[in-house]
């Protein structure tokens, strides 16, 4: 499956190396081009355990690569995962604005269906924001393209991301769209293979869709 990610910090690196490791097409996206000349040297700008190796290993096979293109990064993958910086505000809420901004480079450049993931740490209510604003840049270039916007939050701890992500104890995505279950649960497969680790909920039509958990499948034992 082809994947993009924007962000090549530490959620959005551990990301795209894992998925890629699994055999998947992963474009990392990110707007420092002295990050992105660095990641294409081979050289990490973080330090975690086997991060570097495990890039290596994927950029050198052509299944993982780093780019400062917005337009062919959104061309490039189905999975658009959000994985941008959420600082604190001045009041100590999420700073969205990164979120936003990559929402909008989306909705400008997008021309077909594409699964939008939010995987940067954000609060209730962010996945109707990243929606709004690709409707609103779509709506500005006057056109109509089908899309999907997901939470799938991120449980990495530091040193230990990497067994995290290959060997997740629980996948978790919210959607207001069955079909985007089912898409993710495709991705996901490699990760869910001894234990359905995927829990889902639908959006319930209140005050606060986005992330109401309405159904919820539990891990199965493994046989």
């Amino acid at each position: 499956m082809k994947v993009t990610v924007f962000g090549s910090g530490y959620v959005g690196l551990v990301t795209g190396a894992c998925l890629a490791e699994v055999g998947n097409d992963v474009t990392c996206v990110d707007i420092d081009p002295k990050k992105i000349e660095m990641l294409n040297r081979g050289e990490i700008p973080i330090y975690e355990p086997g991060l570097e190796k495990l890039v290596h290993n994927n950029t050198s096979a052509g299944r993982l690569s780093f780019t400062t293109d917005i337009a062919s990064g959104v061309a490039h993958g189905l999975f658009q995962f959000i994985a941008v910086g959420t600082p604190p505000d001045e009041d100590g809420s999420a700073d969205l604005q990164h979120v936003r901004a990559v929402a909008k480079n989306i909705g400008e450049h997008m021309d077909d269906y594409r699964v939008i993931i939010d995987k940067s740490t954000v609060p209730v209510g962010t996945a109707d924001k990243v929606r709004e604003t690709v409707l609103k840049t779509l709506k500005e270039r006057g056109e109509n393209v089908d899309f999907d916007v997901v939470s799938n939050p991120e449980f990495l701890k530091e040193g230990a991301a990497i067994d995290d992500f290959m060997k997740p104890d629980r996948i978790v995505i919210g959607t207001d769209n069955p079909r985007t279950t089912e898409l993710l649960r495709a991705l996901y497969t490699p990760f869910n293979r001894s234990h359905d680790r995927l829990s889902s909920w639908i959006s319930a039509l209140l005050s606060s869709p986005s992330m109401l958990p309405t159904q919820c499948w539990q891990p199965k034992s493994a046989s």
